[in-house]
């Protein structure tokens, strides 16, 4: 293994001690094969971690398996492959996204999702680096960094017997914790800039956030982390384009967090002229979770010109989970 680069691509934004800190174990876990475990609420950017631990030593493909979207009898197929004919509509060998991964990084998110009979097969893949299609007879043994992520407490998982305790100690080898956001709002600036400056370059409006603005973001809590704070900045940017940014152009969250502090917006409140109006929306009863999903989603759709892909990418999440949504919520 040739040496790990002193100055790797960490991806991360922000220069509080908790990101200097993750830095420093990114460059550790990047210099060895181990095992990663990366621990934290959602939003807080364990995929940016994972890749970063990547990028830092480069090798083969980074393949992120969403752990969550492994559902129903091909699961298997889709992480070890299949031969053909092994089931009906197995026409042609396949390989599975844990072959794709030989000789780079398996990003297994979400882990505490898997269930518990693919955790025996996971088990198997640690331990001695091999897995078996389904319907083959033979072993393949592959050469990779796996790297996991979940937001669950995976002690009070395993105690509960959802998760098995070998699987635990055998993933736990080089744990990184990663704080939310309300642990470190010192870093809220640098994001607003890198996240606006990614939203000019995907070809939402320009907008630049003044000081009352930004006062309210650093009051807000982030339950959603810094996936909800590029979001808010995203929705911003895009309601920005119909001219006059009302209370309303703001994600729900914060608009009644600003009405429960009684606090008024200035029209300066996200960087307008004085002259562009900026008026408070009608009060309204807490809206829902649901309601706030279907919203966003269909902003982002807005914002993208209906593209999908696109969409998905401004919300943070994966094209399929995006299906998914749109087709519980009934939006086409």
């Amino acid at each position: 293994m040739t040496p790990c680069a002193p100055d790797c691509t960490h991806g991360l934004v922000g220069q509080s001690p908790q990101i200097v800190s993750i830095r420093r174990l990114i460059q550790k876990a990047a210099c060895n094969r181990l095992p990663v475990l990366l621990l934290g609420e959602s939003g807080t950017g364990k995929e940016v971690v994972a890749r970063a631990i990547h990028a830092a030593h480069p090798r083969g493909q980074f393949v992120p398996i969403d752990c969550g979207s492994l559902v129903g009898t091909l699961m298997e197929s889709e992480l070890f492959g299949h031969t053909k004919g092994s089931f009906s509509g197995a026409i042609e060998t396949k390989k599975g996204l844990v072959e794709l991964a030989d000789g780079g990084t398996a990003f297994f998110d979400e882990i505490g999702d898997l269930p518990l009979d693919m955790q025996v097969k996971l088990l198997r893949l640690l331990e001695a680096r091999e897995f078996r299609p389904v319907g083959a007879l033979k072993w393949h043994t592959v050469d990779l960094r796996i790297i996991a992520a979940t937001h669950r407490d995976l002690k009070s998982e395993v105690a509960c017997g959802r998760f098995r305790q070998d699987l635990y100690y055998r993933l736990n080898v080089f744990a990184i914790h990663l704080s939310p956001l309300r642990e470190h709002k010192e870093d809220i600036p640098v994001l607003m800039e890198h996240f606006l400056e990614q939203g000019r370059t995907a070809g939402l409006p320009e907008f630049h956030p003044g000081e009352a603005l930004l006062a309210t973001l650093l009051s807000y809590e982030w339950p959603g982390n810094v996936r909800e704070l590029k979001h808010c900045l995203d929705r911003m940017a895009a309601m920005h384009s119909e001219g006059a940014l009302q209370m309303a152009g703001l994600p729900s969250a914060l608009q009644y967090h600003q009405a429960a502090a009684g606090a008024e917006v200035p029209p300066d409140a996200a960087g307008l002229d004085s002259g562009i109006e900026f008026t408070r929306a009608p009060q309204s009863p807490v809206i829902s979770l649901p309601d706030c999903e279907r919203k966003a989603i269909a902003h982002a759709l807005t914002a993208t010109q209906g593209e999908r892909g696109k969409a998905a990418h401004m919300l943070g999440i994966g094209r399929t989970t995006l299906y998914r949504k749109m087709k519980e919520y009934g939006m086409k």
